[in-house]
Formats: structure tokens, sequence, C-alpha cells
């Protein structure tokens, strides 16, 4: 007869721990533990990054020389493809290569980096999630122009069930929308916490993030990044979001970037607002060029909309502070149109203008290169009518 001996996990502070693996909290005095072990001063951990075949980040860390950490001495990698569905089994190797290097907010007791990449082939052709690719060889050719993105990214958090948002009753509703915005109160705030969280981790990490509100919808947030010049927009919110996912992850809370988590009832969707401006918008006169980069964008509406993200048909309604799916509008300070150009905007006549059709779940790589590219064509395009016509300009 074999002998069963049952071990009971102690923490560091002599308390047991939980059974209940992967819900439970983390003990803290029990990671510390790990965490203060001294790191070599010659190695560095870089976690690289890549996106998968769904929309989503993945990561594994590797060990290199201290002294070969910049952006241009990081070595290629490779991961499984047929565990992402990025690749066949027979032909399962991706390679992955190092595009942009930031400071990792999870190790930071050494020089360690996360370090953002893209996917190709063995043969050095990116696969097809590699948006990337696509991003950079538009911006390559529109270097000149300066293309300033901001891009608003909000998202849902919801208990691990992934069926009630976070500070809901569990199968019912809060009360209406109203208080929730930029509010204050453990009635009205759900989650603040992780928003700071992952604030933090963002400035640690050289993130150009510019700001954080709550939203709307209870347990709904946003953060804002940029202003970043052309790719660095897209690589930057990738991270971001990869930080996003790290940090809910310590928290054991879920985050959801769907355009439309809560769909009965009046509950406002998720998106991702991008605000761009370019050299010849910034300058005198710039409104003007402002306008005709918006005319471009009302030709291509169709275009934009089926690269704009999943299930976007399910939060642009025209109402909940959306425009139709389905017909083109711009207004000065109207966040009921598909683009917004902003009262300060129209004042001094130069800045940006502000897309507000893309989804919370879309990809930035697509939406940064595309509006740049619609905008930069040179076409002619019918002028659209401002909807607010009483502030429509010459």
């Amino acid at each position: 007869m074999k002998l069963v001996t049952l071990v009971l996990c102690t923490s560091a502070s002599g308390l047991i721990l939980s059974p209940k693996t992967g819900t439970a909290a983390l003990d803290a005095i029990m990671v510390r533990k790990y965490d203060s072990l001294p790191q070599p001063s010659n190695v560095i951990q870089a976690e690289y990054v890549w996106i998968d075949a769904i929309g989503g980040t993945r990561s594994k860390t590797r060990t290199l020389p201290a002294s070969k950490s910049a952006l241009s001495q990081l070595p290629k990698w490779n991961f499984d493809g047929s565990s992402t569905n990025q690749a066949p089994g027979d032909d399962s190797e991706v390679i992955i290569i190092p595009r942009a290097s930031f400071p990792d907010p999870f190790r930071p007791q050494g020089k360690n980096i996360i370090v953002m990449c893209d996917c190709n082939t063995p043969g050095g052709e990116p696969i097809k999630t590699n948006t990337r690719a696509f991003a950079a060889e538009l911006f390559a050719k529109h270097e000149a122009e300066e293309v300033w993105f901001g891009m608003e990214q909000e998202y849902t958090l919801f208990n691990l069930d992934q069926v009630t948002p976070l500070g809901w009753p569990a199968g019912g509703f809060p009360g209406p929308q109203g208080p929730y915005y930029c509010g204050a109160g453990p009635e009205n705030m759900f989650g603040r916490a992780i928003g700071e969280a992952h604030y933090r981790a963002c400035l640690y990490a050289n993130i150009d993030i510019s700001g954080t509100n709550g939203e709307v919808m209870p347990g709904q947030w946003e953060y804002q990044v940029g202003p970043c010049v052309g790719i660095d927009a897209g690589d930057q919110l990738w991270m971001s979001r990869y930080l996003l996912a790290r940090v809910c992850e310590d928290f054991q809370v879920y985050c959801t970037l769907h355009p439309k988590p809560i769909v009965k009832g009046d509950w406002n969707g998720a998106g991702m607002h991008t605000n761009v401006s370019t050299k010849k918008m910034r300058e005198e006169g710039g409104i003007s060029v402002i306008k005709t980069a918006i005319n471009k964008l009302a030709a291509k509406h169709k275009e934009h909309m089926a690269m704009y993200g999943e299930g976007n048909e399910l939060r642009m309604t025209g109402a909940l502070e959306t425009s139709s799916m389905e017909e083109f509008s711009c207004g000065v300070a109207n966040r009921g149109c598909s683009v917004r150009i902003g009262r300060d905007t129209e004042a001094e006549g130069k800045g940006y203008f502000e897309d507000r059709r893309p989804s919370s779940n879309c990809d930035p790589y697509i939406v940064s290169g595309k509006i740049m590219d619609t905008i930069m064509e040179d076409v002619e395009v019918p002028e659209i009518v401002l909807k607010n016509r009483e502030l429509a300009m010459a």
C-alpha cells in the first residue's frame, strides 16, 4: 500500500494558502522572497511580446547579456506558431523580430526590458497576422509629414466569471449612467486601483501615457497614449495593452476590449478614439488641411469601418455618444459624429481631428496606417457639411 501524504502549503506569514490555485491572491511575502534575490549585473531578462491570431498578446522570457540590450543588438527569436494558430504543425516556427524596447515594470530590480516584436516566416516574410508590416510600409512613404497620433483606449473590467462587470450586482444592473464618468466614491468607481497600477507601469516603461479616467459605464475605464509619431503609436498602444493584461493578471480581474460588452440596456460601448495631426495641420491655416482630410475619410467611410474592429456594429448605433455605422458625419465638439473637430482647433484654426469610429478592440497598427494612407492621397473628393452648421468654417 502506498502512503499518501497530504502537505498543507503555508506562506511565509504562517497562513495556509488557498488551494484554489489561480484565483487566490498571491501571498505578498512569498513573492517578495524571490523578487528580492539579487540579479547578476552582467545579464538582463528580456520579455519578448507578440500579437497572436485573435488580437491578444503573448510573451516569453530569455536571458541576454546586459552589454547587448540595445534594440539594434537584440536577437531574433521564435515560437511554436501551431500553438497560437499562426502556423501549421508541420512548419510551426514563427520568427519574432524586436521592433521596440521598454523598461520592464514587472522586473524593476535590474535593467530588464519588454520587447515589442512582429511575426515573420523563417524566410523573412510577414505572416498574415503581422499588421505592423502593413503600417510600417505606409508610414515609410510619408515620414516627412510627422503624423501624430493620440489614442484613447477604453476597456471594461469584469469579475473572473467574465459575466459580471466589476462593481455590478451579480445577475443584475447598477443605477443608470450619470454618476460614473470621472466620478469618485465607492458607490461609483470600481477598479481604480487597477487603472492606477497600469498608469504607473506605463510611466515606468516609458510609454507616452497622457492620462486616464473612469468612463460612462460603471466598471469601464479609459487611458490615453500619445501624441506619438507614426508607427511608434501602434508599438506603444500594443505594449500598453500587454501591460494592462499583466496588471489585471496580478489583480485577478478579467479585462475585455469588446466594443459592446453589455448589450442589454442603455450602456455605453467602448472605443479607441484616435486623434490625428499632420505637420501641416499644426501650422497656420491648418484647419483647411484638417477639413480636406476629413472629406477624404468620408469618401472611404465603409472601407475604414471594415478595418476598425470586430463587433463595432453593436456599439455604433447613433446613440450613446456614437455615430451611425452606415453614415459618415462630422461636427465641431459633436461626440455623436464619426469625426469630431475640437473647440480649440476651431478657435485657433489649426490642430487635430478625432476619429471616433475605431472600436476598443481595433488594431492600432491598422487604424493609424489606414488613416494616414487615406488622408495623404492626392485625390479630389466631395466636401461634406458639418453637423454643427452654425460653426462650419469656410
